[in-house]
């Protein structure tokens, strides 16, 4: 198989071949024709002191400097490179409203903004939002007038030292260190605006029920008018093969009968094509929106995941979605599409997204090309025992199960990973809440509740182990009929309940590994894997292959694992590909060991 290798010369050449950054619709899951890309050019200040409010600065007209939005001030691609702490920061640009929007609402959406953010339409006040990794919008309808040019200013700020909002992976000291990385603060998402009727839809749930062949969709909509309908159409390429239309009710369950569906997998991810619409009394159609689904189920049955009805084994990798030259943004689309790509090559069938909130474009990929996604929160960086932290990480994390919940490569839900270190009742309190809100938002999924760490309430078990020999792993994860037990779990002091594994659901190693090649990274300065470096890279394979067969080995009791990592991120070298993408190993032989055959399972 050739293998896919995206430099970082050809990274930079795709941003650099569109006159617009990251011009591609970002939410092709929920697309309007009409809407308006904000990516490019901002004039921009670094507000290190946070003084900006008291200087006027929402009144400003253009500041001392420039960057090109989405990529965040940190980043080499946005013309800053600022990695010192950023506490504030201040964006401007016009905005100019099309004469065809005459009478429709203007959404001025954000994919996410890192942390909190103010905006300001010609000096005035329009909203705030808190969190860092979630999307949102304004409706900025009051503050603008048709054909006039409007003064946007953007203020953003951040605090990871705080200890009161997620932050991942981002460091809280001065430089990156371990597994901490260079940090990210204001715009990192695509900005665009789009224009919507009045009782337009504004989203909908769709849950795809694979044993009755059919759909279940409930919508929300911006506004209720008397006498409007809601049409839902399938299509399986150019062929209609279900249609619909009923009242425009807000919160009512659509049924939608799918015959003979065609089914979403790994090996063959098929996707219908999707088309909302909202009609008012007269029949004519006020809203227009593009989408697609995936026929599939997710469910557990004793000790097995299952996929359509079926064990399906979890061949994953950890990702934790850093670029060398945009930080947490991808360079473009095809950096996104070429991360799954790459995973494939490598013998992965999904990945864990580590740590990070995911930008949608990546589902859309993953959906495309058929790949198990476990959707993660930016967890670290919060004190549970504050009560802002706990409420900041909720807010933030219904947002992106609401606004992720469709995807059918999204299998599983993990909204913390590895929480042992503050087993308080006050983090008893999280988990548990954090675990009924996802559950609540979103039936169709299992949840994990905290990866590695401790294990509370969960839908199933997960735990870590960086043991290097595979023997000694092996009898680790089993021996004697004991299962290894996640780390927090054995203590008996804690203020929370703390449960132990008794083998009555799925167990998952969803880390492992962590190989430092020093063939394939000769040493510098602070890098680093777990454990000692193999020397040679015969010596990884050898050691990769005794370290996978130990768990798969252990396949009538574990029914998968996550490999730590696919890429090096900054000074952590133990990814199967280098940062830059390009490839470390022989990707057939890495391959070939990931998918070892692990019996019970098909795949």
């Amino acid at each position: 198989m050739k293998t896919r290798i995206l430099s970082l010369v050809a990274l930079l050449f795709a941003v650099a071949s569109f006159a617009q950054p990251r011009a591609e619709y970002p939410r092709p899951q929920f697309e309007r024709t009409s809407w308006i890309n904000l990516n490019g050019e901002w004039s921009f200040t670094l507000d290190l002191a946070n003084t900006g409010a008291e200087r006027n600065y929402y009144n400003s007209k253009g500041f001392d400097s420039k960057i090109t939005v989405p990529f965040a001030p940190e980043s080499k691609l946005s013309g800053i490179g600022h990695t010192e702490f950023i506490n504030a920061v201040w964006y401007q640009r016009t905005i100019q409203i099309p004469a065809d929007w005459v009478g429709k609402r203007i959404k001025l959406n954000f994919g996410a903004v890192y942390y909190k953010s103010e905006l300001y339409i010609d000096g005035k006040f329009v909203g705030r939002h808190y969190g860092g990794s979630d999307s949102f919008s304004y409706d900025i309808t009051d503050w603008v007038a048709d054909g006039k040019e409007h003064n946007l200013v953007l203020h953003a700020e951040s605090d990871v030292r705080g200890a009161q909002q997620p932050a991942g992976k981002q460091s809280s000291r001065l430089n990156s260190y371990g597994c901490f990385y260079t940090r990210t603060t204001g715009i990192w998402q695509t900005v665009w605006m789009e224009a919507v009727e009045e009782s337009a839809l504004e989203r909908v749930q769709v849950l795809t029920d694979i044993d009755q062949s059919q759909i279940v969709v409930t919508p929300t909509f911006y506004g209720y008018k008397t006498g409007n309908k809601f049409a839902i159409t399938v299509k399986d390429g150019d062929k209609v093969v279900a249609k619909t239309e009923v009242g425009a009710s807000q919160g009512i369950p659509v049924v939608v009968p799918i015959k003979k569906a065609k089914l979403w997998t790994p090996e063959n991810p098929f996707l219908y094509d999707v088309v909302y619409e909202v009609k008012d009394a007269a029949g004519e159609v006020i809203d227009h929106v593009n989408s697609y689904l995936g026929m599939r189920k997710i469910h557990i049955e004793g000790t097995k995941i299952m996929l359509n009805n079926k064990p399906y084994y979890q061949r994953l990798v950890l990702d934790q979605g850093f670029y060398p030259d945009g930080v947490w943004t991808a360079p473009s689309d095809e950096a996104l599409k070429n991360d799954i790509a790459m995973s494939k090559d490598a013998g992965f069938n999904g990945a864990r997204l580590h740590q990070k909130v995911f930008e949608e474009r990546f589902y859309y990929w993953a959906d495309k090309l058929g790949y198990l996604v476990w959707g993660e929160m930016a967890s670290w960086g919060k004190n549970s025992s504050l009560a802002a932290s706990g409420r900041n990480f909720l807010s933030e994390w219904t947002n992106i199960v609401i606004r992720d919940r469709n995807h059918p490569a999204l299998v599983v839900w993990t909204p913390f990973n590895e929480e042992w270190a503050t087993p308080t009742a006050e983090m008893g309190r999280l988990l548990t809440d954090a675990y009924n809100v996802t559950r609540q938002l979103d039936p169709s999924r299992p949840v994990n509740t905290v990866s590695g760490g401790l294990y509370a309430i969960s839908d199933f078990c997960t735990t870590h182990s960086y043991n290097q020999n595979g023997e000694n792993l092996h009898k680790q994860l089993y021996n004697d009929g004991k299962f290894y037990q996640p780390q927090g779990a054995t203590d008996g002091k804690s203020a929370m309940i703390i449960l132990h594994y008794d083998g009555k659901v799925p167990y998952v190693v969803d880390e492992f590994g962590g190989i430092k090649c020093a063939e394939a990274n000769p040493s510098k300065e602070n890098a680093w894997g777990y454990g000692d470096a193999a020397q040679t890279k015969e010596d990884f394979y050898k050691r990769l292959e005794s370290l996978v067969k130990a768990i798969t080995d252990h396949s009538d009791k574990i029914c998968g694992f996550c490999y730590t990592q696919l890429t090096d991120v900054e000074q952590e070298q133990n990814g199967v590909y280098y940062f830059n993408r390009e490839s470390k190993f022989d990707m057939e032989r890495v391959k070939a060991i990931f998918q070892m055959k692990a019996e019970g399972y098909e795949q």
